[in-house]
């Protein structure tokens, strides 16, 4: 019986490696010469890839954290957060021993839907969280997507990402910063259906006055006070959305002719989020 039970170990342990070196081998292979922006889809305009390369490059030149981007067509029957993982840790996104690799994987939205997956490495993953960057693909990416906007998405995932691993802004600060938008979002929508009904209201009053010889200041007689007031106050109402820019912008170009030297040798446990469009 334990004999048995050693072999039937050893047996599993031998499928689980031929299944990992299988999906392994179905994976594209490190980039030669080295690059960070690996565009196999074909989602970005040839400007587009060499701005993101740049700076991608000056960033790790400036900090050794690294961030991947990849863009493929067919994820092989995987799943594209399983793809995401495999990947990275095959290509070894960042640096050994600091494991502080990030990979942007994107599958085009073809006859199904479209897939992003944002992969942390180990050392990564306490300034990156999963629920950051799920709310990072949510924020940044999708919406931008479904416009057809590839490199807005991708320019404004990264920027975020590049400043949160820089100590720029924590991860509570950005999700105070999106959830204050949300809420001006909301203040924005209420005025604009306070100053409907009072367009609407005035209309009435002035329709019932038609055929009245009185001023002007009659138009408003019948108007509730609060409606008035918040006639007058609702066009001076602003909103900050915080102290930091959401990297909604394109890049401008690095100024560095320093070429990647190529992936480190970052692990990666799991971490990471996705969604889709």
């Amino acid at each position: 019986m334990k004999y048995l039970s050693k072999t039937f170990k050893l047996v599993s342990f031998f499928v689980a490696l031929s299944i990992s070196l299988t999906t392994f081998a179905q994976l594209p292979e490190r980039p030669n010469p080295p690059k960070l922006v690996n565009d196999l889809a074909g989602m970005l305009q040839p400007n587009e890839r060499a701005n993101l390369e740049q700076e991608l490059v000056n960033f790790d030149n400036q900090t050794t954290n690294q961030i991947a981007i990849v863009t493929i067509k067919d994820l092989g029957g995987q799943d594209i957060s399983s793809y995401a993982i495999n990947l990275a840790t095959k290509w070894s996104i960042g640096n050994k021993g600091k494991n502080n690799g990030i990979l942007i994987l994107i599958k085009p939205k073809n006859e199904t839907k479209g897939g992003v997956f944002i992969a942390t490495g180990y050392g990564l993953e306490s300034v990156v969280p999963d629920a950051l960057a799920k709310r990072i693909v949510q924020v940044e990416i999708i919406p931008k997507f479904v416009k057809g906007d590839y490199f807005g998405g991708i320019s404004a995932a990264t920027k975020t990402l590049m400043s949160l691993t820089k100590g720029e802004f924590t991860a509570d600060q950005y999700y105070a910063k999106h959830n204050k938008k949300k809420s001006n979002n909301s203040a924005y929508l209420f005025f604009a259906i306070v100053a409907l009904i009072a367009l609407i209201a005035i209309s009435s009053a002035r329709s019932k006055r038609n055929n009245q010889y009185r001023n002007g200041s009659a138009v408003t007689e019948g108007l509730p006070w609060w409606l008035l007031l918040t006639m007058m106050g609702s066009g001076n109402r602003g909103g900050s959305f915080g102290d930091f820019s959401s990297g909604s912008g394109g890049f401008g170009g690095g100024n560095s002719d320093n070429d990647f030297g190529g992936f480190g040798g970052g692990d990666f446990g799991g971490g990471g989020a996705g969604g889709s469009w």
